[in-house]
């Protein structure tokens, strides 16, 4: 029987195949989905050949693009992208310029 580390120590990320952190939820999302969508079909009564082939293709696909994206990005790679996507791209001020410069003398407190 094999035996396969998955995680390397205390504080460090999971690793499981050289998939790391988040890629490793979406490889086992993705392809428990698969299997669910592949005995939908059959029980609906779709062609097994049709089912198995959309089942490999559908696994196949996603074990292929969850690597490819952990290669690009890496292990915080897509949550930085994610974190990129709600910050505004410019600041809008409306404020009229002379209200930035205005002097106002603080009171004295004694």
């Amino acid at each position: 029987m094999n035996n396969y580390n998955i995680n390397k120590g205390i504080g460090r990320t999971v690793e499981f195949k050289g998939l790391k952190a988040q890629y490793l939820f979406i490889f086992a999302g993705g392809l428990l989905g698969t299997l669910i969508f592949v005995m939908i079909l059959y029980m609906a009564g779709i062609n097994s050949y049709i089912c198995l082939f959309l089942g490999a293709g559908g696994a196949s696909l996603i074990v292929w693009q969850t690597f490819s994206l952990n290669r690009k990005y890496g292990e915080h790679g897509l949550m930085k992208i994610g974190a990129g996507k709600r910050h505004p791209r410019y600041i809008i001020c409306r404020k009229p310029v002379h209200r930035y410069l205005k002097f106002t003398p603080k009171s004295n407190a004694l």
